[in-house]
């Protein structure tokens, strides 16, 4: 069983020495404006994912995914220099389509509003289909409750009568 502390710490130890040599030592022409997101690393360390964006269409995209896959011996080299262990990480390579799924989630936000605003309106125009009152009231409870049940002819017990 690995440390997990030891996992994250390695995985973020990747994610940086990529974004290192990416930017410093590949010259790929092929490689667009390039971010690299996020690493993940499994637990025996044996193989490491590494999450990247790029700005621009599909074609960058694909061509700086091309670039990386011809520069992954270069990187592995690397990380497994940097990070000191018996075996160097596979590197896999994933596009990160944060942006896309922002996008997506706007959209359906912007659409969630519209649906609301139009069901404020309606509501606003709605009348009540029966009474504005549904339930039932008891007019009457209110005059019984000033008399509360006292003969006016007796005195109130309590108040300093003739006691035996």
């Amino acid at each position: 069983m690995t440390d997990q502390a030891k996992v994250r710490r390695h995985a973020e130890r990747v994610r940086e020495l990529v974004a290192s040599v990416v930017r410093t030592q590949i010259k790929d022409p092929r490689l667009g404006m390039i971010t690299i997101t996020d690493a993940r690393i499994t637990p025996d360390l044996r193989d490491a994912t590494v999450f990247y964006t790029v700005l621009g269409d599909a074609s960058d995209q694909a061509a700086t995914a091309a670039a990386l896959e011809s520069a992954k011996g270069l990187l592995r080299s690397t990380v497994g220099k940097a990070l000191g262990l018996r075996h160097s990480p596979s590197l896999t390579f994933v596009l990160d389509d944060v942006q896309d799924q922002v996008k997506q989630i706007d959209e359906l936000l912007a659409a969630a509003r519209t649906a609301d605003a139009e069901v404020q309106r309606l509501a606003a125009q709605a009348e009540y289909a029966g009474e504005a009152q549904p339930y039932k009231l008891d007019e009457d409870d209110d005059e019984d409750d000033t008399d509360h049940g006292r003969d006016e002819d007796r005195p109130p017990a309590g108040d300093g009568g003739d006691r035996r």
